[in-house]
């Protein structure tokens, strides 16, 4: 069932998709509709103002706007965070890749190698190999000597060791989107507090001050938000990621630690069979003693 699921899950989400679309198209269609059944001039100018108000606005001018509103504080943490994101997620992307942690150029070579019995060979090609399964290989075989069971509970810690040291970066992903919203939160409360001395100056209030502190307090929020995003489903799907990959690299370690092992214990057992069944070397016959001469009476 799991697995019938698996494959349906990616054609439910394009089914909603579609339908979503669908019902943001019908919205957008019930106005033009309203518009031209009413039939009135005031009407038609209310529906025609906001699309005027609206495109005059554009994208430049506003970036222009959201830059000049965010200062220079909240402007300089906002874009630290910003840049350690994408450090974090291009860092995620390149170690948490399958070819990466599972090589298949190296899994071939080392089965390869493990069936014609160049044991410390393979533990050499897994010793220097930087890659997930190898290192898992190397702590496993490493113990081999004990037994099988042995050598897989060597590999398993090798296998939560080098996990937890890739959630620590999946970590950061959480933090940052955790303090996405709270860093929003604090602009949005220093821009309502401007906001209240501007009106509490005197009796003339500026307006244009009084936007550009709300607009201050509404700017911080939205790039509060907009960092906090990306970063939480960047956390989401690099955990994940990582479980797999954990999952997969464990799998295989385990079948070449045991492919080695009864390998060896094949070689092993050829080696005694054919000791056993040589046929034992002559044996030389002891040297006879020289007689000794016999002393005569009266000679």
């Amino acid at each position: 069932m799991s697995a019938v699921y698996a494959r349906s899950r990616p054609g439910v989400l394009f089914l909603l998709l579609l339908l979503v679309l669908g019902a943001m198209l019908s919205l957008d269609g019930l106005t033009p509709r309203a518009a031209a059944q009413d039939g009135n001039d005031e009407g038609e100018a209310a529906a025609v103002a906001p699309k005027q108000s609206t495109t005059g606005h554009s994208f430049g001018a506003v970036l222009k706007h959201i830059i000049s509103s965010v200062g220079i504080l909240f402007g300089i943490i906002l874009l630290a965070i910003s840049i350690a994101l994408v450090t974090l997620v291009v860092l995620l992307v390149m170690e948490l890749r399958m070819d990466a942690a599972v090589p298949p150029s190296f899994v071939e070579e080392f089965t390869e190698t493990v069936n014609k019995r160049r044991f410390k060979e393979a533990y050499e090609m897994a010793r220097e190999d930087p890659s997930f399964v190898a290192r898992v290989l190397t702590a496993g075989m490493s113990r081999l000597q004990y037994g099988i069971e042995d050598a897989r509970e060597a590999s398993f810690s090798m296998l939560e060791s080098v996990k937890a040291g890739k959630e620590q970066l999946i970590v950061y992903l959480a933090t940052i989107g955790t303090l996405g919203p709270l860093i929003g939160l604090v602009g949005t409360v220093y821009g309502m507090i401007l906001s209240f001395m501007t009106l509490s100056a005197g009796s003339s209030i500026n307006a244009q001050q009084l936007a550009g502190d709300i607009s201050h307090a509404l700017v911080v929020t939205l790039l509060g938000i907009g960092l906090s995003v990306p970063a939480i489903f960047a956390h989401a799907f690099f955990k994940n990621r990582l479980t797999r990959l954990t999952h997969d690299a464990g799998t295989v370690a385990d079948d070449l630690l045991t492919q080695m092992y009864y390998n060896a214990k094949k070689a092993g057992s050829a080696v005694t069979t054919e000791a056993a069944a040589a046929p034992e070397p002559p044996r030389s016959a002891p040297p006879v003693p020289p007689p000794t001469p016999s002393l005569k009476k009266g000679g």
